[in-house]
């Protein structure tokens, strides 16, 4: 059913923070609520699909150890999602599909200044919060400019066969890399990597230490780490990387684990001169434009794999987020919704 001002809608709720750090189902609870009426300037949006990240666990705690806000108990919690305008203005009329930041909910009251209009450009449109989103956006800026990619790099990407993992490597193919190496967890995933991302090796971390892998892909070393790990992966980078090589660093989901090894091991970046550079995405917007284009190109051309896990209904929602928590995902974790 379409919705309207006065009516209601649901939304997840965070219903209390882990007191350990893991979320479990408990965590969460799927409340109706009213929607508001629209004031000036904003549209109802009846969202279609919605993200879940990685980066979503560090804001359930209260650490700031993160890049946005944390998540507020007792409210809904939000993140990009996607959907159709129901009440717009003249600027963004009904019917138009826009990207915003109000996600885990059914309908949303957006700021129109806050959304972004999509034009799907004949590719489904779902992939605009996954390969064309927020995560392929993350992948191009950080190959690029943090990582400085040139034609003929070896290439090495943790988390391969996830969200940002799954389109970096492949960035790095249409983008002119040497070989591109990537690591996930399983043996399933790890054989994706070579049989549909393109990837020319693939190392499985739960049965080989990451350096063994990265030695035996690896024997003459590597160029440019793009980390989305940290952790054991980072420290095997270090060592397989070549002098002047390159980290693009995006993202640590091994912190809050058992693996941290010791600060040590960055002696090998001042040995081999290793440039390390953090990078958020959202501080080159200036590519958005350029990625975009040269990605829905390679899509219409058949030379990038777009590969989203998709979840169905507002009730699944928590489940796609463990899951995806728990490398249960292949390319872009999404639930749809409506």
């Amino acid at each position: 059913m379409t919705a309207t001002a006065g009516t209601r809608t649901r939304a997840v709720v965070l219903r209390r923070r882990p007191s350990d750090g893991l979320p479990r189902p408990e965590n969460f609870e799927v409340r109706e609520l009213d929607l508001a009426k629209p004031g000036e300037g904003q549209l109802v949006v009846e969202n279609r699909f919605m993200s879940v990240d990685p980066s979503m666990k560090g804001r359930l705690g209260t650490s700031e150890m993160h890049y946005t806000t944390n998540f507020r108990e007792g409210r809904p919690l939000d993140g990009s999602a996607i959907g159709v305008v129901v009440h717009g203005n003249a600027d963004i009329p009904e019917g138009s599909f826009v990207r915003h930041r109000l996600g885990w909910r059914e309908h949303a009251v957006v700021d129109a200044a806050a959304a972004t209009v999509i034009d799907a450009r004949g590719v489904e449109l779902h992939h605009w919060l996954g390969v064309l989103g927020q995560p392929g956006f993350t992948a191009y800026a950080g190959l690029l400019r943090a990582g400085g990619l040139q034609p003929g790099d070896d290439v090495f990407v943790s988390a391969a066969a996830g969200a940002v993992g799954s389109a970096a490597g492949q960035f790095a193919k249409l983008l002119g890399a040497g070989r591109v190496i990537g690591s996930a967890g399983g043996q399933a995933k790890a054989s994706l990597l070579t049989g549909r991302f393109g990837y020319d090796a693939s190392i499985d971390y739960r049965s080989e230490p990451v350096a063994e892998g990265l030695r035996r892909c690896a024997e003459d070393g590597i160029d440019l780490y793009f980390d989305n790990v940290g952790g054991d992966h980072l420290v095997a980078a270090l060592q397989s990387l070549r002098i002047n090589g390159r980290v693009a660093l995006c993202g640590m989901i091994s912190n809050g684990g058992t693996d941290r090894p010791p600060m040590d091991h960055l002696m090998q970046a001042i040995l081999k001169r290793v440039t390390l550079r953090g990078f958020i995405v959202r501080d080159h917007e200036d590519l958005r434009a350029e990625f975009e284009d040269r990605t829905v190109g390679w899509i219409s051309r058949g030379e990038l794999t777009a590969e989203a896990t998709i979840h169905r209904g507002i009730d699944n929602a928590v489940d796609a987020f463990l899951a995806m928590l728990g490398g249960g995902n292949v390319g872009k974790m999404l639930v749809e919704l409506n």
